[in-house]
């Protein structure tokens, strides 16, 4: 069977005989998996792929959802074994990472703000594992365990989902126990020391009442960027996590899933490093090349792609994560009952170098954290197809977080931090040893009705409309204690870089939102769908501290953040035709959003963090195509695509791009130098409505190919294939407000596989991934201080290795 139709609908979902009628199965209860263990006749035009991302099961064809659908064998054989890989095969998924706590995953440039996390907001895309809501984002950079299949949406899911989510959601199904004894191992090895083993095994402890499944993964590999100072290789990955299910059948009408799973990390991550310098606004004395002269300093490299650095703080990214949950469905005849309840945990202890270079700066800026979170939803679903059609639900969230803030500057630091003229001026004696502890306390409450009704006014047309009545509550508790190592009082240069702030922000709000969804069927096989959304996504609290007044002074009423409010407008056309050879879903968006919640830079010289404000509007629109082709039963290809014009309609008061740094005036279309940047600005900010959003790129494009030959090797009857994937993306900014110095420009990825696999049982294959050894940034950032500094986190280099995998 071909790899590549899996990568636009599911490589292990369920397959249902034509015509594709719109099958309801209770909520939570999982599609029987095809005898072939890919896509059953789906390949041979014959059949629809099951999906749940209505909480009940559906053809994917007849969802009006755009929606994309990845199963368990395709992500192994792309090496999409997590999100940030999965945005390889995904053009309208955006992932972005500096270390795990600093991740943020979008979905057509919307769902989190650009730069630092704050713990204080949360994620427009919502992350699900068995319908459990996981509320740190940090999860998306574990390793997909035991997956089934993973199901993007795009577009507000809020009338559908316990926890809002006004961007879209990462839906992922484990596989679950069998009552059928099974087993699967998968061993890769590859360069850069590369090992992966993933194995699970289930069956029965009490036939046909009581089954288990246990699955583990680990992964490691060496790191791609050499620090010349300590030796060591730095981004590498170290990922290890179990899960154990147990499914419980006491009657025909009621089953239970109880799971747990527990991950850790602990590589030596993440590092970003000289990527090359700018020049802003500021006297030349106090920009970068001449603060590193001063110095005496060089740095090993200025090319990013000779993949060496020389910071001088140690680093560590670990994390745990684990939890328990249990999901129940109660099938009452003409309804299901579904409950999930589920308990969560997540532990960060990391270290970095916040000025990533080889001089004493920032030596320590850390943010170690323990998060707990309890969920609790409920849910009711009508079985079967019926002239109305409902799910109705409540959910509850909780969730508390600690972090132990710590931000230590050295003797270099008064050079870099601190204007020359100041009575500090650059006596590294100013700020050696200041030091910031912060403590900060976060509880989270949110509770929510949501319900989704379909009227079948008729067997082509139907009418959805869902309603979302939600509450949050945010409290916080933020205590920075400045110290000098003195025991005097801070010096008015020392407050200006390290200012000692206390203030306990706390937001509530209740919110009504819906949407509604008209789908036709005009055919068979050709199905049409408009929607509408309002939605919302909760207000917030700044925990990363609050900008400064001219006395050095917290703003407290800089302490919360208002809720984004959305209006979203998607036409959408699901198509199969030749037999069902061939299929092509369309889909056209406008999303706006009020009240947008961006990160923003202090003005203060020297801020070492952003904080979060409410940018006035922004405006995303587009187009997306995904489609499959298989002209015969021995080659197929697919290609993904999606153009996304994301922009800041007003933002007045934007932090400025790293050309204006120091600058007190600008005229009116100056450029990048400041790419759309109009009006006045200051010191602090400047008006870049009209600019693109960041991170999103315009055009960005996903496809590939594979071809198969039987064949009998080592007496074992199977097929030859030989697959590629390619993905491109366009120009995108790296910068809150878009930078010359910050574009990414745009890239493209070959990945290839040859191997020989036979109907379930074994896969060996060889990869090559960058196959063009292509030099891209994943990110860009600006060094503190405004030096005109970009530093860089470059992308995977060129690998290649070997996977062997076998079910039983």
């Amino acid at each position: 069977m071909s790899l590549t139709l899996a990568l636009l609908l599911a490589g292990q979902a369920a397959t249902v005989p034509p015509p594709p009628a719109t099958p309801q199965t209770p909520a939570g209860d999982q599609a029987p998996e095809p005898a072939n263990g890919r896509l059953g006749n789906q390949q041979q035009g014959g059949g629809d792929i099951v999906v749940t991302a209505r909480r009940r099961a559906e053809t994917i064809q007849t969802v009006p959802i755009a929606m994309s659908v990845i199963g368990g064998t395709a992500l192994a054989e792309t090496g999409a074994y997590n999100v940030s890989r999965l945005t390889q095969l995904q053009p309208t998924l955006q992932f972005y990472s500096t270390n795990p706590r600093n991740s943020a995953a979008n979905i057509r440039g919307l769902g989190a703000p650009f730069g630092l996390t704050n713990d204080g907001i949360e994620q427009g895309v919502g992350i699900y594992v068995d319908q459990v809501y996981y509320s740190r984002i940090a999860s998306a950079t574990f390793d997909f365990t035991d997956t089934e299949r993973i199901e993007v949406l795009r577009g507000p899911q809020g009338t559908l989902y316990g926890k809002n989510t006004t961007a879209g959601a990462i839906n992922i199904t484990t596989r679950k126990p069998s009552f059928t004894p099974e087993a699967r191992i998968e061993l890769t090895t590859g360069n850069y020391q590369f090992v992966q083993a993933k194995a699970s095994v289930s069956g029965p402890l009490i036939p046909d009442k009581l089954a288990i499944r246990l699955s583990a993964s680990v992964t490691e590999r060496d790191g791609t960027i050499h620090n010349v100072v300590t030796g060591k290789d730095l981004n590498a990955q170290d990922n290890k996590s179990v899960r154990g299910q147990l499914y419980w059948k006491p009657t025909d009408t009621l089953d239970l899933a109880l799971s747990g799973d527990y991950g850790q990390q602990n590589p030596n991550c993440c590092v970003q490093y000289y990527a090359r310098t700018g020049a802003t606004q500021r006297p030349l004395n106090r920009q970068y090349a001449a603060l590193a002269a001063a110095q005496g300093y060089v740095v090993p490299s200025t090319n990013a792609f000779d993949r060496v650095t020389d910071v001088d703080t140690p680093l560590r990214a670990k994390q745990e994560l684990g939890g328990v949950s249990l999901l129940g469905n109660l099938d009452l005849g003409a309804s299901t009952i579904t409950s999930v309840s589920a308990w969560r945990f997540w532990n960060w202890d990391p270290s970095n170098d916040r000025d990533f270079i080889g001089l004493p700066i920032t030596t320590v800026s850390a943010n170690p954290s323990q998060q707990t979170q309890y969920s609790q939803e409920l849910r009711i679903a009508s079985n079967g197809r019926h002239t109305l059609d409902y799910v109705l639900g409540a959910f509850y969230f909780y969730q508390t977080i600690d972090t132990q803030g710590l931000q230590v500057q050295r003797p270099a630091a008064s050079a870099f931090l601190l204007n020359p003229t100041s009575a500090g001026g650059r006596n590294p004696a100013t700020l050696n040893g200041l030091t910031a502890r912060n403590t900060i306390g976060f509880k989270n409450t949110s509770a929510a009705l949501f319900g989704k009704l379909t009227w079948n006014v008729s067997d082509r047309f139907q009418i959805a409309p869902g309603l979302r009545l939600n509450y949050d509550k945010k409290k916080g508790d933020y205590v920075s204690v400045v110290t000098n190592g003195s025991g005097t009082a801070l010096t008015a240069d020392q407050r200006g870089v390290l200012a000692p702030q206390s203030y306990q922000p706390d937001f509530d709000n209740w919110n009504l939102s819906g949407d509604i969804t008209a789908a036709y069927t005009v055919t068979s096989d050709i199905h049409a769908y408009a929607t509408y959304a309002r939605s919302y996504k909760s207000g917030g609290i700044n925990l990363s501290g609050l900008p400064l007044d001219g006395s050095n002074n917290p703003i407290l009423s800089a302490a919360t953040v208002k809720p984004e409010k959305v209006n979203h407008f998607e036409l959408g056309l699901k198509t199969q035709f030749l037999d069902r050879r061939v299929t092509l879903n369309l889909a056209g968006f406008w999303t706006e959003i009020s009240d947008y919640q961006a990160t923003v830079t202090n003005g203060q010289l020297g801020v070492l963090r952003g904080y979060l404000a409410n940018a006035g509007k922004v405006r995303t629109r587009g187009l997306e195509f995904d489609s499959a082709f298989r002209p015969t039963d021995r080659f197929s290809f697919y290609a993904n695509g999606a153009y996304t014009d994301a922009k800041y309609v007003k933002f007045v008061d934007a932090p400025c791009p790293p050309e204006l740094s120091g600058g007190t005036t600008a005229t009116a279309g100056q450029t990048p130098s400041a790419p759309g940047t109009a009006g006045g600005i200051s010191p602090q900010n400047c008006d870049i409505s009209g600019q693109r959003l960041p991170g999103v790129s315009k055009w960005a494009f996903s496809y590939g190919a594979e071809y198969d030959l039987p064949a009998t090797l080592a007496g074992l009857d199977g097929q030859l294939y030989l697959g590629y994937d390619g993905s491109y993306r366009s120009t995108f900014s790296s910068n809150p407000s878009r930078s010359a110095y910050t574009d990414i420009n745009g890239y493209a990825l070959s990945n290839f596989r040859l191997g020989f696999k036979t109907k379930d049982s074994w896969n060996v294959f060889g990869w090559l991934r960058n196959a063009f050894d292509e030099n891209y940034y994943e990110v860009l950032a600006l060094q503190s201080g405004s030096t005109g500094l970009i530093v860089g986190q470059p992308g995977d280099p060129r690998t290649y290795g070997l996977t062997v995998s076998r079910s039983f």
